[in-house]
């Protein structure tokens, strides 16, 4: 398991996330956004995350940040407001680490304690080392979309996996 310390966010931290989601923007298609994304811009991001009351947390090692995870409301009708879109991500050079699994532990626990009810995640197929998280995180497969987003030249599928807390 990871020796990294989970903890909530910190505005200083949005440097180190920007640079660890860019990486996946640039040089992946598990994201779909297609242009770097700026620590002004990922702090953005993460207050908006925060003032809607929900966790953005982050993972640090040896004093640097190496992974983070958030969750996002579902949908903006009433009636999802016990649901939620977690994301996780971790450093390219600190995958296989149990990084993902203790942020997704750690957000999933602030997620129930907070009386949320269900999580869902969203993988841009394929990918079977987010595959792998996901289901040990106790998510099952939902949904399969095929040919939904259009980047680096193909189309790419989605998968959607779902638990309840």
């Amino acid at each position: 398991m990871t020796s990294a310390v989970i903890r909530d966010m910190l505005p200083g931290d949005a440097p180190a996330i920007a640079a660890i989601y860019s990486h996946y923007i640039t040089h992946t298609t598990v994201t779909f956004e297609e242009q770097p994304v700026s620590a002004d811009e990922m702090q953005r991001r993460a207050e908006a995350v925060t003032a809607a009351g929900l966790p953005w947390l982050v993972a640090e090692a040896a004093g640097a940040v190496v992974g983070y995870a958030y969750a996002t409301p579902w949908k903006p009708r009433s009636a999802y407001r016990f649901s939620v879109e977690a994301t996780v991500y971790v450093a390219d050079a600190a995958r296989g680490r149990g990084h993902g699994r203790a942020l997704y532990a750690a957000l999933f626990e602030r997620l129930r304690a907070q009386g949320l009810h269900a999580v869902l995640g969203g993988i841009t197929l394929p990918n079977d080392a987010s595959i792998a998280l996901h289901e040990a995180m106790g998510m099952t497969k939902v949904a399969h979309l095929p040919e939904v987003g259009f980047k680096f030249g193909r189309w790419l599928d989605v998968g959607y996996w779902h638990r309840l807390l």
